[in-house]
């Protein structure tokens, strides 16, 4: 089970979504993007696993779910949600922040419940909810990996993620973390948290950089991109890839003591669950879920790998 941490913003929890009486259902709308990579498939199961359960367990709740493939498909979802089924909360992971800031910020005036996930708005203080994994912590555990694999410093390149909040964070953190330490970013391209996009972008790296001493990928997938284009272009400078969010597969390497991928750093897609529980007990009990929840980012080696290795996960 993963650890819940919650920050200091969450102690000082005041507010819950409107509490419904006995016989008045209520609606939670539940948009997030579609299955792109391995991260949203595992999100989206855990988004459906968790609506199921909850429609059993509370018959005054109804969810509707709608995923999308780019933000305007996404804007359009919620529109529908508040038009045609009339939500009293929304439960959105966005698939960009800026383009789903000021539709959110319309919803939430009307006094619908707004619970933001993951990859945050570009506006501060719409949102009712916040949850989230530890993106500065995300990229300084990422950083202190990196900084400690090449004490006498070196030559990396960057993956970054789509352009969001939580990508900004990331980059803050690790660039934080590497500080001082003799690490030479020499390209930052965003990769998208794709593998296609990621192949892409690391060959163009390999094109032209003749040395390269290790990547940091960010993200599971764009590892998996990357380490394919390493492998086409036949070169062994690199020494290592570190990637993150714990993808079953990345952390079966860690744990056989792969030399490319030494460790990954966790971000559990299952954390919309924690978001979709929150905003249901708020509802229907009442009980305060304003605030923010931080999930915190371990950096998983060898040692520790099994604790965090789930063959039956679909991510």
């Amino acid at each position: 089970m993963t650890k819940l941490m919650s920050t200091a913003a969450a102690l000082a929890l005041l507010a819950s979504p409107a509490l419904a009486q006995e016989d008045e259902t209520q609606v939670i709308g539940v948009s997030i993007p579609a299955a792109t990579h391995g991260w949203a498939g595992g999100m989206n199961f855990h988004a459906q696993e968790t609506i199921d359960r909850l429609e059993e367990t509370y018959p005054q709740l109804d969810f509707v779910l709608a995923t999308a493939s780019d933000p305007a498909k996404q804007v359009s979802d919620i529109e529908d949600m508040v038009a045609a089924r009339g939500i009293d909360a929304l439960v959105v992971l966005p698939f960009e922040s800026e383009p789903l800031t000021g539709p959110v910020a319309s919803i939430a005036e009307q006094g619908i419940w707004i619970t933001v996930v993951d990859r945050g708005l570009s506006e501060e203080g719409i949102e009712d909810l916040y949850v989230a994994g530890d993106n500065p912590g995300f990229g300084r555990v990422s950083g202190e990996f990196v900084a400690e694999q090449l004490p006498e410093g070196g030559d990396i390149v960057v993956l970054r993620g789509i352009p969001t909040a939580i990508d900004n964070e990331r980059v803050e953190g690790f660039e934080t973390a590497i500080e001082g330490k003799g690490i030479n970013v020499i390209g930052m391209e965003h990769g998208n948290w794709n593998r296609d996009d990621s192949f892409t972008v690391m060959q163009d790296f390999l094109s032209r950089h003749p040395q390269i001493d290790a990547v940091w990928a960010s993200d599971d997938d764009m590892a998996v991109g990357v380490l394919a284009a390493i492998e086409a272009a036949g070169r062994d400078d690199v020494q290592f890839v570190l990637g993150g969010a714990g993808m079953k597969e990345m952390i079966d390497l860690v744990r056989q003591g792969d030399e490319m991928i030494p460790a990954d750093v966790t971000y559990p897609p299952a954390m919309i669950s924690t978001a979709i529980e929150l905003t249901a007990v708020g509802l229907v009990s009442g009980a305060p879920v304003s605030g923010e929840f931080t999930i915190g980012s371990v950096l998983v080696t060898q040692e520790n790998a099994d604790q965090y290795y789930y063959p039956d996960s679909p991510f």
